[in-house]
């Protein structure tokens, strides 16, 4: 209850003043210069009080702490029961791999004989000391990196990242370690460890973010939101929480700076009522309320700074988080980085990389990469191709022009799926289409052959597309490959699309392929262009893996 200044004549009284709906009363009684409040029952306020409209507070009541409802606390214990449980079983699960991994590397090279390191600083000592050493290096990389940091763990690329980053600077000191000290360990020992170690960690972790997507679907595993911002602000981030159950986000309930409307009015996200529980005077009630155990705000201008530092200091004694969306979409992590200015925390957002490094990093992967897929997919090429030319007319391949780089032309490789000349019968299909924006599709087309929908249903028609890679046309992953109509119609910032080149696969082939709308298309593109990182590449080749496997979206 808010304090409020009192004048002389009230000073030695009582006042009642009714709270409607609930057929109780707050009885105030003076103390100094403001009124102290307390509920009572109606029928128990003295004849001597008379009822009051109260003028707004002049004055804020200083902080006190806040009694944490067993709702509330309940939900905080609940994750911190489920991070907790999780977190052991990724540290067992590490120290298993990772001791497993490197006894089998010495076993590998020593089989049972037992084997000395020879070294000038540190004299003669075993291998299973070494091993030891490093195992216990090991774990300690996975720990100093953070690697099962609950702000990691789950979802996106940084938990794999950090892993690949944290093993590989280990090795690297091994090996800059052995050189100044002069230590004579074998190579086949740290080629074999390396190598099964980082592919058995970042496996696990795979395995055990499926086991907690699984249990997100269930409803389980989910963090409580509470979202604090101006109206659109919040039904944009709510949508953009809850766009994938994988990421764990379940937004319980929004307050709207300025919010006087009725008790019980809700917002609707994704067809889901979410009540507004009050303004932004209103979080810290209304946390205790929906049993919320993180507090997002956006659009913040109401809050002011320093209603923003209270807020986070009423979060910290109940262990609540506190997130600050800054209301820039689809930009990575290793984009943004806080420098403080002048006591400002500043958010700074790098500009994307093209050139230099990134693109030789790339160019190098798309030629390995190619490379060797084509080598193993020689019998399927061959085979899908015989399949083509006995059962159609037409040519084997079909060249379909599209836009590259800068926007410039080139034939784009495929299997022929369709009836030769399909491309004359768009127009007369074009009342048919299903696709969104400018994208023409059809989940029936008539044009596709028997073996051309098998083909399609798995992406096999694409697979020539490695061609266009090693002719540095492509590459393997990027935007999708755009039609030069398509070109033709985009606006300012559809065009940075072309920034770089289109891909075989892409964030639009692993989230939900022709499903897709023509603005989650643009979304996913942008993004990818704005975003690029080599981790992001793997994860994504990954990904279309499985969505291949399970022909998901594809038709």
């Amino acid at each position: 209850m808010r304090p409020y200044a009192l004048n002389a004549a009230m000073r030695s009284s009582c006042f009642a003043v009714e709270v409607s709906g609930i057929g109780k009363a707050v009885r105030w009684t003076s103390a100094g210069e403001h009124l102290q409040a307390e509920f009572c029952a109606w029928g128990k306020v003295s004849e001597h009080m008379t009822v009051l409209e109260m003028a707004a507070p002049t004055k804020e009541r200083p902080q006190q702490h806040r009694r944490v409802t067993p709702e509330r606390a309940g939900g905080v214990s609940a994750r911190r029961k489920w991070q907790s449980a999780y977190l052991r079983r990724l540290a067992i699960t590490d120290t298993i791999i990772v001791a497993a991994v490197v006894f089998l590397a010495q076993w590998w090279r020593f089989g049972s004989d037992a084997d000395v390191v020879d070294g000038e600083a540190f004299g003669h000592f075993s291998y299973t000391a070494l091993s030891f050493a490093l195992i216990i290096g090991w774990f300690a990389v996975l720990r100093v990196f953070r690697t099962r940091s609950p702000r990691v763990i789950g979802s996106g690329p940084e938990e794999y990242r950090l892993i690949a980053v944290g093993t590989l600077r280990l090795f690297g000191l091994i090996a800059i370690a052995s050189l100044l000290l002069h230590l004579e360990i074998a190579r086949l020992y740290l080629a074999v460890a390396f190598p099964m170690g980082l592919t058995a960690l970042i496996a696990s972790r795979w395995i055990w973010r499926r086991v907690i997507a699984r249990e997100r679907a269930r409803g389980e595993f989910r963090t409580a939101v509470l979202v604090v911002g101006v109206r659109g602000a919040v039904v944009d981030l709510a949508r953009n929480l809850e766009r994938d159950d994988a990421h764990g986000y379940r937004v319980v309930g929004v307050c709207v700076p300025g919010y006087g409307g009725d008790v019980g009015e809700v917002v609707t996200v994704n067809g889901r009522d979410i009540p507004v529980l009050g303004d932004e005077h209103s979080v810290t009630d209304a946390i205790e309320q929906v049993g919320a155990d993180t507090v997002a705000v956006t659009a913040s201008e109401r809050f002011g700074p320093e209603r923003l530092r209270t807020l986070a200091w009423d979060l910290e004694r109940d262990h609540v988080d506190l997130v600050v969306a800054p209301g820039i979409l689809d930009v990575s992590g290793p984009r943004l980085s806080m420098r403080p200015v002048a006591g400002f925390p500043l958010i700074h957002v790098e500009r994307p990389r093209y050139h230099g490094a990134q693109k030789f990093t790339k160019t190098t992967f798309d030629i390995v990469f190619s490379t060797v897929v084509l080598a193993v997919i020689s019998p399927v090429l061959l085979a899908a191709a015989i399949a083509v030319k006995l059962t159609s007319k037409g040519p084997v391949l079909y060249k379909s022009e599209r836009m590259g780089l800068d926007g410039q032309p080139f034939p784009m490789l495929k299997f022929r799926s369709m009836v030769q000349n399909a491309d004359s019968q768009v127009t007369a299909l074009m009342k048919e289409n299903e696709g969104a924006g400018v994208l023409f599709k059809m989940r029936d087309d008539p044009r596709v052959t028997t073996v051309g929908r098998f083909m399609r249903r798995y992406s096999i028609d694409e697979l020539p597309q490695f061609v266009n890679v090693l002719r540095r046309e492509m590459s393997v992953v990027g935007p999708r490959p755009p039609l030069r109509r398509e070109v033709e119609m985009y606006d300012g910032a559809v065009s940075r699309r072309l920034l770089v080149k289109p891909g075989v696969t892409g964030l639009w082939q692993v989230s939900g392929r022709s499903d897709l709308s023509w603005e989650d298309t643009v979304r996913l593109d942008l993004s990818y262009v704005d975003n690029w990182s080599m981790m992001g590449d793997v994860m994504i080749v990954a990904k279309t893996l499985k969505a291949v496997v399970g022909s998901d979206g594809a038709y």
